[in-house]
Formats: structure tokens, C-alpha cells, sequence
């Protein structure tokens, strides 16, 4: 069962579950968590989701990092273990496992007789809103007219208002059309310049490079697919993006499942592929490409605190040291001893020669050298777009 609430600014989407016993058989447990999994597919991505029920299963009371606390009883059985294997699969947290509570307000199911008490009843939820959990734990004395116990987590949201970026625009350089050429050094000829402040002047460049890019020049789309993603995942991924348009369920679960084989397999081969290139790399004895496709593969910035001196020599090694060595250092550095009581007055009479006017040629030859594939400046023209136009951008 899923209700969804429409809430502000984001909208819960709460599911109830009651999972098989553990004597059930595997058709059957399979076909629980695949009905589960379809569920939460179709489940809009940006709600908060929360899965709460009885899922018959023990977790024990060690914590596993991003799923479970240490506050658990009892010990994993098999079905507690596809409980976890589930939850790192969908990035969810147990959250009345995270709480130090006596004993009482964490078990959740108490058997007929009275003698035995489990913790088989679980909220779970997205892993991204650990911190907005503030509480798990049931009732007791909650009159439920059932062997279990009302079970309740307290959530509080806080968002913060991230002022959004207004994105550059990237054009797409290696196909520079002739028409742009033209077109702006037409305009560059009849630009009238005279008698206007170097601002004024700049600001007519710019608006006129800018204008016939925008007509002339494609923008670049950006990709945010995998690297290792080959044609034929992309082409299924597409084909389930237009199932899920059409409200094409049995479609669309279909096709997640061949997207997510076809992206495993490719996945495995991409990096199949680096790892025999580094072994190639070592085996040739080339420790530059060795090392920097490691780099490529791993893509974990990893923070570098080397070994420094003391104030006597003596070597640091621990982090601590290393700051506030580094932190005594700076403090010495910026120390300014005052030995007059005010700053020299400049000399008056000292003469100043002007520099000359920047040259045609100096202008051209900063061209000539600008790099190419640079991030544009806060006009948000690239360089390219300046040396495609030739000697008409130097007159200019």
C-alpha cells in the first residue's frame, strides 16, 4: 500500500509493507522485494520516501555504515540479510536502529505467550535524509489490538534556499561557421567608434561578437551520461524514457531491467580495460601514464599533509603538528615590526613618464598566443571566438 502526500517544498510518499515470513518460499520473497522495487521506480525521484512495516527479519547490533546504527536486537538471520542487501541496493537507512533507547521502546513485536520479544518492525528511508530523523521508537503502552507495537519516527525538515547559477553559455567551437566570420567583421566595419569612452567602445565589441555568435554558432549540450555507457544502453535508456512519457508500465520496468544489465555489463568492461592498460603501463615501465590513469580510475581527491620542521628541526609527521606548525609559521610571516611612527610620504617631485599606447602588433601577437579550450571570462566569450575574426578584431 503507497500514499503520497503533497507537502511543501518536497512531497512524502509513505509505503506499507508486510514481508514474508522467513518459512516462505524464495518465488515468493523474490516476488515481495520485485514488487517493491517496481513500486519505488515509479515512485517520483524527488520525494522524501519512507517504507515502514513488518518485515520479519533481525539485524544485528553492529552498525553497518549508511544502513543500519548499533542499536539493534538480536542477531542478522536470512531474511535481515536481504533486508540489507536491499537497502544498500536503494540507498535507504533503518531509522529505528540509529537511537540509544532502553530495550523496551526498541522491540516492536511481542509473541502470544508473552516470552519472546523481536525487533522484526522497521522505518526506512532515503539515506540523503538521515539528519532530518530525529526519532525512532515505539509505544508500548499503545492499546493496537495486535502483537505489535506502535512504532513512530519523528522527522523535521530544514531546507536551505541555494540561490541558483546562471549557467555559461558554451558554443560548440570546433565547427565555426564562415557566416560568423563574415558577418562580424562586417559589423566591425561599420561600427562607429569615435568620440566614445574605451568602455563604451568594449561594450560595442562585445554585444556585436555576442549577437552574431547566438545567430550563427550551435551551443553544446551537456552530457551528464557515464563514461563507460556504450550506443546500445543509451538507445534502451531512451527507449524507457519514452515508455515512461507514455504511461507504459510493463514497458517501461522491462526496459529498466535491460538498461541496468547493459550498463553493468558495460560498466565491467570499461574498466576491465583501464585496469589492463595500467598493467600494461607497469609492465612497460611507464609510471606517468601508470599513475595518472589510476587518477583517471579512482577520481578521490585525497588531501596530502607532508612531513615538515619544527622551529628546531626536528621532523613533523602527525596532522595536528603539521597545522599548527603551519599556522605558527604564517602567524611569524605576516608579524610587521613598526619602527617609524607613520608610513614615508611619497616624493612630489618625482616625474612619471606614461607608458606608450599598446601596438597594433602586440595586440595581434596576444592573440596569435591565446590558448585554446579555456573557460571564458565573465563576458563569456572564448578566445576562439576573437581569433576567428583576424586582423578586423586588432583594428577594432
Amino acid at each position: 500500500m503507497s500514499i503520497r502526500l503533497q507537502c511543501q517544498p518536497l512531497n512524502f510518499t509513505v509505503i506499507q509493507v508486510y514481508a514474508p515470513t522467513t518459512d516462505a518460499e524464495k518465488e515468493i520473497i523474490d516476488q515481495f522485494y520485485g514488487d517493491l522495487q517496481e513500486l519505488l521506480l515509479s515512485t517520483p525521484k524527488k520525494d522524501i520516501v519512507f517504507i515502514v512495516g513488518d518485515w520479519n527479519a533481525k539485524v544485528e547490533n553492529q552498525a553497518v555504515e549508511g544502513i543500519t546504527g548499533k542499536y539493534c536486537l538480536g542477531t542478522t538471520d536470512e531474511a535481515g540479510q536481504r533486508l540489507l542487501e536491499f537497502c544498500q541496493e536503494k540507498s535507504l537507512i533503518i531509522t529505528n536502529t540509529l537511537f540509544q533507547l532502553p530495550k523496551r521502546r526498541l522491540y516492536a513485536w511481542t509473541s502470544p505467550d508473552g516470552r519472546h520479544r523481536n525487533q522484526i518492525d522497521y522505518i526506512l528511508c532515503n539515506q540523503r535524509w538521515k539528519s532530518a530523523v530525529q526519532s525512532a521508537t515505539t509505544r508500548p503502552g499503545a492499546d493496537c489490538g495486535s502483537y505489535h507495537k506502535l512504532l513512530i519516527a519523528k522527522f523535521r525538515l530544514k531546507l536551505q534556499n541555494v540561490a541558483k547559477s546562471i549557467p555559461t553559455c558554451r558554443y560548440d567551437l570546433n565547427s565555426i561557421p564562415y557566416d560568423y566570420t563574415v558577418e562580424v567583421q562586417n559589423r566591425f566595419n561599420v561600427l562607429e567608434l569615435e568620440n566614445k569612452s574605451s568602455q563604451e567602445m568594449w561594450t560595442e565589441v562585445v554585444n556585436t561578437i555576442k549577437e552574431a555568435a547566438e545567430k550563427h554558432i550551435p551551443k553544446k549540450r551537456n552530457s551528464k551520461n557515464a563514461r563507460w555507457l556504450s550506443v546500445e544502453a543509451l538507445q534502451v535508456a531512451e527507449e524507457r524514457r519514452k515508455a515512461k512519457i507514455k504511461g507504459d508500465r510493463s514497458t517501461m520496468f522491462e526496459l529498466t531491467k535491460d538498461v541496468q544489465k547493459l550498463a553493468s555489463r558495460d560498466k565491467n568492461m570499461f574498466f576491465n580495460e583501464q585496469c589492463k592498460e595500467v598493467e600494461d603501463s607497469n609492465g612497460m615501465g611507464k609510471t606517468r601514464g601508470l599513475y595518472k590513469k589510476i587518477r583517471e580510475i579512482k577520481r578521490k581527491f585525497q588531501a596530502k599533509i607532508g612531513m615538515i620542521k619544527d622551529r628546531n628541526g626536528k621532523d613533523l609527521s602527525e596532522a595536528e603538528d603539521v597545522k599548527e606548525r603551519w599556522a605558527e609559521y604564517v602567524e611569524d610571516l605576516y608579524k610587521k615590526e613598526m619602527h617609524n611612527d607613520r608610513a614615508p610620504t611619497a616624493d612630489v617631485n618625482v616625474n612619471l613618464e606614461l607608458e606608450p599606447d599598446i601596438l597594433e602588433s602586440e595586440i595581434k601577437w596576444a592573440l596569435e598566443n591565446m590558448a585554446d579550450n579555456k573557460t571564458s571570462g565573465h563576458n563569456e566569450i572564448p578566445a576562439e571566438l576573437f581569433k576567428v575574426t583576424g586582423k578586423d578584431a586588432i583594428v577594432t
